[in-house]
């Protein structure tokens, strides 16, 4: 049985582990509550933009822009995932929904590009012999729009170039609890698609959740584009397409955070768990020792009668 200073020495360690995880709980859940805030302040600002992404579906010219006709080629997986761990299954949850949604298309190595955002699953596909085009950090939880437009400049690229098709990987926040990983066509473009990543802003329940279904299709009249239709969707289309992972990471983030606060929040309770196990051992082995040190002192007592 270990000696009383060693179990003494492994409640100390428990109890200053639960106060670290404590600590980074209690950091997550107010990142947690900024991230999700800041994904419902921008819901607005996409809703505008899918209106003008309907408004333009019915013009004949935006059939025939790049970003909006379906072409063959490779796929392009852009991959969110987080730089740091310590957040649960957050990340590998990511990897597999990537994973299945691969094995669903048959897809070889050789037919497949990863975009990376996250040091996670950029690690993850490279050591696998998978392409990985770039690797982007997923640190800062301020990132704007126009940081963003980096992934979305090189995307268009590859898009006029070998690849077809291209999804985004990401876990969609759903509830304090819950994150769901989730795979979304965002090249080519379609009304539909940027509806989905709309509505996927707000949980489905909570203080947040829509009153209402706000991103439901209706009829828009079709409009006819000025002064040059070419020169204007040139500059919405990726503009739209920008909106579209920006949101995913927002989505991602506020998972991110969530997880982490949940994971966090699970190491407390069985750091304490331990500590308190762990104590009742220490009791039991110290009861022990007074046991046998006061047989000891009787039985001595005995001798010398």
């Amino acid at each position: 049985m270990a000696s009383l200073k060693n179990i003494k020495l492994k409640i100390l360690s428990y109890k200053k582990t639960g106060t670290v995880t404590h600590a980074m709980e209690a950091v997550s859940a107010v990142k947690m509550r900024k991230g999700q805030e800041r994904a419902l302040s921008a819901r607005a600002y996409a809703a505008s933009a899918l209106s003008m992404l309907e408004r333009l579906a019915g013009t004949a010219d935006i059939g025939r822009h790049p970003l909006m006709r379906e072409r063959k080629g490779k796929t392009c997986f852009i991959v969110v995932t987080s730089d740091k761990g310590l957040a649960g299954a957050l990340n590998s949850g990511v990897i597999r929904r990537v994973e299945k949604e691969i094995a669903e298309h048959g897809l070889s190595k050789d037919e497949i590009i990863i975009v990376a955002i996250g040091r996670r699953g950029g690690d993850y596909f490279a050591n696998r012999g998978f392409d990985v085009h770039e690797k982007h950090e997923n640190v800062a939880d301020g990132v704007s729009e126009d940081e963003i437009r980096m992934v979305t400049d090189k995307l268009i690229t590859l898009h006029t170039g070998e690849v077809g098709t291209c999804v985004i990987a990401y876990q969609n926040f759903i509830s304090t609890f819950e994150q769901q990983p989730t795979v979304r066509q965002i090249v080519p473009i379609t009304t539909s698609g940027m509806q989905e990543i709309v509505r996927g802003i707000r949980p489905a329940r909570g203080k947040y959740a829509p009153q209402h279904d706000e991103t439901s299709p209706h009829r828009i009249p079709a409009y006819t584009i000025e002064p040059d239709s070419n020169e204007v969707l040139m500059v919405l289309l990726p503009k739209l397409l920008n909106i579209a992972i920006f949101h995913a990471l927002l989505e991602s983030k506020a998972s991110e955070h969530s997880a982490r606060m949940v994971a966090m929040k699970s190491a407390t309770d069985k750091a304490k768990e331990m500590a308190g196990d762990l104590t009742r051992t220490f009791n039991k082995v110290r009861q022990a020792a007074i046991t046998r040190e006061v047989s000891e002192i009787t039985s001595g007592i005995e001798a010398m009668k």
